[in-house]
C-alpha cells in the first residue's frame, strides 16, 4: 500500500512539475521591406527558422512582412531582428549588413536608382 502511495505521489508531483515549466512564446510581425521574390522568402524562414529559440517564421512577399514565433526564454525579438539583417535584409528598425547583402542574388538586391534613371535616359 505504501509504494501504491508513493508511486501516486511521485506521477503526482512530476505532472506537477511539467505543467509549471511549460514553455511561453511570443509573435511578432517585422517589417522586411527588401524581400522582393520567392528566393527571398526561402533564404529568411530557412534561416531564421534555424535561430534557437524560433519556433514558426513565414515571409508574406505582397506585404513584404516577416511572422516569427519564438520562445521568450531562449530568444528576443532583437536577436531575431539581428539574424535577418545578418542574412541581408532590413527588419523594422535593424538596417541590413552590408557585407550580407553583397552576397545576395542579384534578383533579391533593391535596384539602384542611380542606375535605373541613367537606364531610362539611354530608351
Amino acid at each position: 500500500m505504501k509504494k501504491i502511495q508513493l508511486c501516486l505521489m511521485l506521477l503526482l508531483g512530476l505532472a506537477t512539475h511539467s505543467i509549471a515549466q511549460q514553455k511561453v512564446s511570443d509573435k511578432a510581425i517585422i517589417k522586411t521591406p527588401g524581400v522582393h521574390c520567392e528566393a527571398c522568402k526561402e533564404r529568411i524562414e530557412l534561416y531564421v527558422a534555424r535561430q534557437y529559440g524560433v519556433s514558426a517564421v513565414k515571409v508574406d512577399v505582397k506585404k513584404k512582412t516577416t511572422t516569427v514565433t519564438w520562445l521568450t526564454d531562449r530568444t528576443n525579438i532583437e536577436e531575431v531582428k539581428t539574424a535577418i539583417a545578418n542574412i541581408g535584409y532590413d527588419a523594422d528598425d535593424v538596417a541590413a549588413e552590408e557585407t550580407a547583402y553583397k552576397r545576395l542574388p542579384k534578383a533579391c538586391k533593391k535596384p539602384d536608382p542611380v542606375l535605373a534613371d541613367s537606364a531610362v535616359k539611354k530608351n
